[in-house]
């Protein structure tokens, strides 16, 4: 599965411009709820709730 399978065409998406990388959460938890994000020598953790929402944490 890439990361392009599950997003809808950008000119749905709210906000979403034609320069800007889009990626699927679920790709990138793998279809799992979550997922480790590393900036330079940070970890941040993304998590999908139950919801459906996004919340990313340090």
């Amino acid at each position: 599965m890439n990361a392009y399978s599950n997003v809808p065409p950008l000119a749905t998406m709210p906000h979403a411009t034609q320069s800007l990388p889009v990626f699927d959460a679920r790709d990138l938890t793998q279809d799992g709820t979550q997922a480790n994000i590393l900036l330079d020598d940070q970890v941040y953790v993304l998590r999908i709730t139950r919801a459906g929402k996004l919340i990313l944490t340090k």
